[in-house]
């Protein structure tokens, strides 16, 4: 059986450490890191989303700040709104909750966020440092799937990782993060997807298969190699009348007979989700490291 990747475990380490520095920088009786979040409408799984991570804030110490906006806001609103954060000092992380509705553009908001405070790592300038790798910051979920891989230990250097999976939020940089020539990196990685007439030829050759396609139990035993390390990105809804909700949250890998040839996996829930919030506390950490050391020089 393989060994299970506890990411609740892992985000709760990240966090205490978080908490830490935190902590350390009010005994100097210094500004803490702060992060502004701004949800649009009233998804109800987008306010659950914006909660958590307001609370996550809280928790470590960071200041926090949740800007809801009704669904009808306009687009040149919500700019302005944005343009405002980047301005505002105390806010080192500027975070628009998506989706959006659809009379905004979310190109255009992304793209107003300032690089500066892009701690979801979707600026095209921040995509652009990613792939050509330079220091940036890196969209939350793939940060947390290197993170995982590199708490536990498992060597991605020379190894060959197949990415299930195209999207610019998980597969792009995923695959770009794992190609950098340096530590807890420097794989050789494969990108499939949906176009693939036999996708099963690549993943039997993964040492590291990243699934992150959102079609409930996709991979299947038959599908990978003996000791693979599977890393389940996927957080589908399945029917399951026995359940008070009545239904369950499941991955893109069939758990049960997948971790019986694997060295490695993530549950669902409590594997790679967990992570997507505490790379987000990660990454204003350092947008507040970043902005501090400018203004010291």
């Amino acid at each position: 059986m393989a060994v299970i990747i506890d990411g609740k475990k892992v985000a709760a380490e990240i966090r205490h450490e978080l908490k830490e520095k935190v902590e350390w920088l009010r005994s100097l009786n210094v500004r803490v890191p702060g992060l502004v979040t701004i949800l649009v409408g009233d998804n109800p799984a987008s306010l659950s989303y914006v909660t958590s991570k307001g609370k996550a804030c809280n928790e470590i110490g960071m200041l926090s700040k949740i800007e809801k906006l009704s669904a009808d806001t306009s687009e040149e609103e919500l700019l302005k709104l944005i343009d405002s954060y980047n301005s505002n000092n105390d806010y080192d992380g500027i975070l628009v909750q998506l989706p959006l509705p659809k009379h905004i553009n979310e190109d255009k908001v992304i793209e107003r966020i300032a690089p500066s405070k892009d701690v979801d790592g979707f600026h095209p300038i921040s995509v652009g440092n990613l792939v050509i790798g330079k220091d940036t910051f890196y969209p939350c979920t793939p940060y947390g799937v290197v993170e995982l891989l590199k708490r536990y230990k498992i060597e991605t250097s020379g190894k060959h990782v197949v990415v299930v999976g195209r999207s610019n939020i998980v597969g792009k940089p995923v695959a770009n993060l794992l190609l950098q020539k340096k530590e807890g990196a420097n794989a050789v990685v494969t990108v499939c997807h949906s176009a693939a007439k036999d996708l099963s030829r690549f993943t039997k050759e993964a040492d590291i298969l990243i699934a992150a396609i959102g079609r409930p139990y996709f991979i299947k035993a038959d599908m990978i190699k003996d000791g693979v390390a599977v890393i389940d990105v996927g957080i589908n809804r399945v029917e399951d009348s026995t359940l008070p909700k009545g239904y369950k949250l499941v991955g893109d890998v069939d758990y049960e007979g997948v971790s019986k040839k694997a060295s490695f996996i993530t549950p669902v829930p409590g594997g790679v989700g967990p992570m997507t919030i505490a790379m987000l506390l990660q990454n204003t950490f350092l947008a507040y490291i970043k902005i501090t050391k400018q203004k010291l020089s």
